[in-house]
């Protein structure tokens, strides 16, 4: 049975566009609206706290911190179904197997407000295949851009970088970092050898 008060909502983009900003905004004003709230972070993204989302701006928020595999996605169901959440986000949600499409499409169908952040396109400008599958699957799609750190213009990409030049085309699609590994670039002055 399909609530009526379920949805899907997506926010996605670049690096830098302030995509887990938005998902935290979001959480806590549900949680301020007195609704049972959970977020959720794979484990590969200890960048700046091992328990909390945190945004490259410094907000933060209490996570639980759930391994990038099919069995992390069963977790994050059985957190949810255990704690009878209204709200649930992920964050980062392009590192999480494809089973994380249907668990989230689930979750709302079962009357749940989800909200998915993650990255749209990979450094190669490849769109990661979850996020293409959660992006079709929304109700509501937010997608920020980010300001392109060579000519100011909006930002769609995110460049990675390796001692400050592109990186190539070989090498691994994940890698977790901040400013020290990504710019967010435009289209014209993204570059990948």
């Amino acid at each position: 049975m399909i609530h009526p008060g379920g949805i899907l909502e997506v926010i996605t983009g670049p690096m830098f566009a302030g995509k887990t900003s938005e998902l935290i905004k979001r959480i806590e004003r549900q949680a301020y609206a007195k609704k049972k709230v959970a977020l959720f972070k794979p484990s590969i993204d200890d960048r700046y706290s091992r328990e909390e989302v945190v945004a490259h701006n410094g907000l933060r928020y209490r996570a639980y911190v759930v391994p990038t595999s099919n069995e992390g996605v069963e977790e994050i169901a059985r957190l949810v179904r255990r704690g009878r959440f209204d709200v649930v986000g992920v964050d980062e949600v392009q590192f999480f197997p494809a089973k994380i499409v249907k668990t989230l499409n689930n979750l709302a169908d079962s009357g749940i407000y989800v909200i998915a952040s993650g990255l749209n396109l990979d450094f190669k400008a490849e769109p990661f295949p979850v996020m293409r599958e959660l992006l079709v699957r929304a109700d509501n799609v937010v997608y920020l851009t980010a300001v392109c750190t060579v000519c100011g213009r909006p930002a769609t990409r995110s460049q990675r970088l390796i001692d400050g030049k592109p990186a190539p085309r070989d090498s691994p699609v994940i890698l977790v970092g901040g400013r020290e590994s990504y710019e967010a670039r435009c289209r014209l002055h993204h570059e990948v050898p």
